[in-house]
């Protein structure tokens, strides 16, 4: 079970999306099923994030996600309940995707950040693990 479950962090990496580069600015693209391995369902972004908030601090049971810091920068900490990672971004042609099962916050946001999330679900709310005890107890114990 251990091995099944560390796992998992190791699916959480940095995706490089194409860029075009032009005198008049940069251009980026990304494409369901090419540089995401998941459908987007919905999109949302957060802005005007205080200094010292940290949002996030919840798993999901399905939802896929990629988080992409369209301005500023910001750290996301992954967590599947064995180990933990973090990722720095801070460029709008690559992203963070996190499968399901990992427990996601992000913090150190920069003044003007803008977050960008695809996900592969409508909202549900009971897609959401939002205790990180009980995370902790299906992380060991098994999600089923």
């Amino acid at each position: 079970m251990l091995t099944e479950k560390c796992a998992l962090i190791g699916e959480c990496k940095i995706i490089n999306f194409p860029k075009v580069i032009d005198y008049r600015g940069n251009l980026s693209f990304i494409e369901e099923n090419r540089q995401l391995p998941f459908k987007i369902k919905r999109v949302y972004y957060l802005y005007d994030v205080p200094a010292g908030a940290t949002r996030g601090g919840h798993a999901h049971k399905a939802l896929h996600q990629m988080v992409i810091a369209l301005s500023g920068s910001f750290e996301i900490v992954v967590d599947d309940g064995y180990e933990k990672n973090s990722f720095f971004v801070n460029r709008p042609h690559y992203g963070v995707y996190i499968p399901p099962k990992i427990w996601r916050e992000l913090t150190n946001f920069s003044s003007n950040s803008v977050a960008l999330s695809l996900v592969s679900e409508l909202y549900d709310e009971s897609d959401y693990i939002r205790d990180y005890d009980e995370f902790k107890r299906l992380a060991i114990n098994g999600w089923d």
